[in-house]
């Protein structure tokens, strides 16, 4: 008997960063994915660093990841490559344990969960 891998729930298209799972946006591991409101959308940058970074880990893009559609790809303070969906690097929240959990919404009233 042969097994098949399920297709990616809510897959956006193919080759994207992340899929679409109960309206929001999640990683390749189905954890929820954030967006901070002090990011400046389409700069380029994220304003997340250091011991942000560590509560808030950012969705890493692989070395040579290109811009696919609505996803672009940011070079952070340290030098490394972030996915950022229409202009807005995005992020997990530490606290997140399993897919589905979004505790990170709201968190310090500047951390939303990101939505396609």
């Amino acid at each position: 008997m042969t097994q098949t891998s399920p297709a990616p729930a809510g897959s956006m298209s193919q080759g994207s960063p992340a899929t679409v799972m109960n309206g929001m946006l999640v990683g390749p591991n189905q954890m929820t994915l954030y967006v901070f409101d002090r990011d400046a959308t389409g700069s380029g940058k994220s304003v997340c660093n250091g011991g942000c970074a560590t509560n808030w880990p950012p969705l890493m893009a692989p070395p040579g990841a290109q811009p696919i559609g609505d996803w672009s790809v940011i070079t952070r303070d340290d030098g490394a490559s972030q996915w950022a969906y229409k202009g807005r690097p995005l992020y997990y929240w530490v606290k997140d344990g399993k897919p589905g959990d979004m505790t990170g919404d709201g968190v310090g009233n500047a951390w939303r969960v990101a939505r396609p």
